[in-house]
């Protein structure tokens, strides 16, 4: 008969193999957790959502980490009422069901439940007995493209191997259209960030899958964002667009971020704004048209070397409210504030004062760097404060993480050294050091 220290170690060889969210090296800081769970809510439940059952089970893994153990449980009871809603087979059961089954024994375990935690490996080792994979050395393509949608949301290195999980479902199970839009939407993420042109092959896949899945509007706005940065785009197409976009729910997926940025880009920063405004006014609670609002907003302020102060109080007035909405949340949004406040009239001490309290506050690494890299520009544009600038920028690049505020700090100290700034010599030494630690 098995010792209780043996059946301790089977099940936990078991959960170890299970294919889940505790199992998927989805290792995140707390403030990156509270970042993804806010953007989930943001995506929206409405009826028809494809990908229903994939938010709640991520949701349930976010709030589990946080930890949220009752709402953990809430999300994971509603993730499989969402993929029974959306699959509409007539059976309660499916490989689908695989992912969220293996979060349900995990969780049990974790709270010391393991009566309960062992029902549901058993459920595992039932669906995978009845629903086997089309390959024998492959998963299951419902778990392939679980997997793949998750990872997407973390980071661009997963996103790259997202892509390659979300083709492996395809390949064995091709009739899923909002697979292929993902796949898509998947290879823009990695390859067409920033100013990146699109090679041929990644733009005829998402022509493909447009025509393939016409309603997603968000694989519209994006499909003629990478056709604009190669051939300017008529402004009648970009209005077109935003005429049907409006018309859509609210939710981080209804193609209105990307218009918002085509409208900045290929029509004016204004109308930008009008458009948001617009949106808002249609939905006057929805928090995230709030924050789009802001963003709008921000661009406008950041172009204008002399923004009118009417526009600069707009501005602020909204961005005190966004961050109220996102209080876990919100550091990035925070930035943007100061530094709109710094353009006011008078404004300057009050935004001093306010970085002075974020350079005290305790933050997670990733979250120091953003606030090292916009300080070095708040004091080298607003206090011309060259020395001052270059010692943050070098705080920001040696903090080991990558991200856009790590290269844009990296950008910026090598652009000192081609303006001759006498601590060249000192930059020069530090970035040779950042150099051999990362080889």
């Amino acid at each position: 008969m098995m010792s209780a220290a043996q059946s301790q170690t089977t099940m936990e060889a078991k959960l170890g193999a299970l294919q889940c969210h505790f199992t998927w090296d989805l290792d995140s800081s707390k403030s990156e957790l509270f970042i993804l769970r806010d953007m989930l809510e943001d995506i929206g439940t409405e009826e028809g959502n494809s990908w229903l059952g994939h938010i709640y089970n991520l949701q349930g893994y976010i709030h589990y980490q946080l930890g949220f153990t009752e709402d953990a449980r809430r999300f994971f009871s509603r993730a499989a009422e969402g993929f029974h809603q959306m699959r509409n087979t007539g059976s309660d059961e499916g490989p689908w069901l695989v992912v969220n089954y293996g979060n349900l024994a995990w969780l049990h375990h974790q709270l010391g439940e393991q009566v309960e935690s062992q029902t549901y490996l058993s459920k595992v080792d039932t669906l995978l007995k009845e629903y086997p994979s089309p390959s024998e050395d492959e998963l299951h393509p419902e778990i392939y493209a679980e997997k793949a949608w998750t990872l997407m949301k973390f980071g661009r290195d997963k996103t790259l191997l997202a892509a390659d999980y979300f083709e492996r479902a395809i390949r064995m199970k091709p009739d899923m259209v909002e697979w292929q839009t993902s796949h898509v939407i998947a290879l823009v993420n990695v390859y067409g960030h920033g100013d990146k042109l699109l090679d041929e092959n990644i733009l005829e896949k998402m022509r493909i899958a447009k025509e393939n899945d016409p309603d997603n509007l968000y694989l519209a706005a994006l499909y003629l964002q990478a056709c604009a940065k190669k051939v300017r785009t008529s402004e009648d197409e970009v209005r077109e667009l935003a005429n049907k976009v409006l018309k859509k729910p609210p939710s981080s997926y209804s193609g209105i971020r990307p218009l918002l940025r085509l409208y900045r880009m290929y029509v004016s920063k204004d109308e930008a704004i009008d458009l948001a405004k617009k949106a808002l006014k249609r939905h006057p609670d929805e928090r995230l048209l709030k924050r789009y609002t802001a963003i709008c907003y921000k661009w406008r302020i950041y172009s204008d070397s002399h923004p009118e102060q009417s526009m600069i109080d707009k501005a602020i007035s909204l961005h005190k409210e966004v961050i109220s909405l996102y209080p876990d949340s919100s550091l990035e949004i925070k930035l943007a504030f100061v530094n709109i406040v710094a353009k006011s009239n008078h404004g300057q001490a009050e935004a001093d004062q306010i970085y002075e309290d974020l350079l005290k506050s305790d933050l997670e690494r990733a979250d120091r760097q953003m606030l090292y890299n916009c300080y070095a520009k708040h004091v080298f544009f607003i206090h011309n404060e060259s020395n001052k600038s270059v010692e943050y920028h070098m705080k920001a690049a040696e903090i080991p993480h990558q991200s856009r505020y790590r290269e844009s700090s990296i950008r910026e100290l090598k652009k000192s050294i081609r303006r001759r700034h006498y601590m060249s010599g000192k930059i020069i030494h530090f970035l040779d050091k950042l150099q051999s630690k990362s080889q």
